[in-house]
């Protein structure tokens, strides 16, 4: 409990650099098959603290627009947008042992994926299914976008939940989660190519300085 109250002050510190405006949700992307299966997910909706809800922030970095970067220590997903501001999203981070650091690019992307894990994450979760079909009862959730280095699946990816009160923390395999309707919204404004930045543990505070190159996206 001591560690989830620290996280979110920082997160409420980080947060309190920039002008903040909460983002209001909508359904507008959403399909009707979005509609038919969150009407009906399986989990209780969480109440997600504010500091973890969909915000739209200024942002001084000079990535290019189209670009996602992920504070893993504060638990943010960034995706730049022009003008200097981009739409910050609270997120679930890898376990510090798991999670993943580096940059990448989006090779593929899906709505309501199929899961099928590795074999290190059945070895370590243990009783796990080789296949889970798509739908909210699916830890993937509604979207996932699937990162890769060249034309090398990283086997990590940026997508929903069906665990959406985990959000603001570090619990994962390795993967980065969304709530379905962040991940809805995000995907919504990804473009296939578009570059990702995951911050490592400690790197945090360096988000808004200048260490990190700018990279562009294409479109598919």
């Amino acid at each position: 409990m001591r560690r989830r109250s620290l996280v979110l002050f920082a997160a409420l510190a980080l947060g309190g650099c920039v002008h903040s405006t909460l983002e209001p949700a909508s359904k507008a992307g959403w399909t009707p098959k979005d509609r038919e299966l969150l009407a009906n997910a399986p989990y209780r909706p969480a109440a997600i603290p504010d500091a973890y809800q969909r915000h739209l922030v200024d942002y001084p970095r000079k990535e290019a627009p189209g670009t996602i970067v992920v504070d893993t220590d504060s638990r943010y997903l960034y995706y730049v947008l022009p003008r200097g501001k981009a739409i910050r999203y609270g997120v679930t981070v890898g376990e510090e042992a798991l999670a993943w650091s580096g940059v990448a690019t989006i090779g593929r992307m899906e709505e309501w994926p199929a899961w099928v894990p590795t074999q290190e994450i059945k070895q370590r979760l243990g009783n796990t299914p080789d296949y889970v079909g798509p739908g909210p009862h699916n830890p993937m959730g509604a979207r996932a976008l699937y990162l890769f280095q060249g034309n090398k699946d990283t086997l990590y990816r940026i997508h929903g939940t069906n665990q959406p009160e985990y959000i603001g923390q570090a619990i994962s395999s390795g993967c980065i989660r969304m709530t379905n309707e962040d991940a809805i919204d995000l995907y919504s404004r990804v473009k296939i190519g578009a570059p990702v930045i995951v911050l490592g543990s400690g790197r945090g505070a360096s988000l808004f300085s200048s260490d990190i190159a700018s990279r562009g996206g294409r479109n598919s």
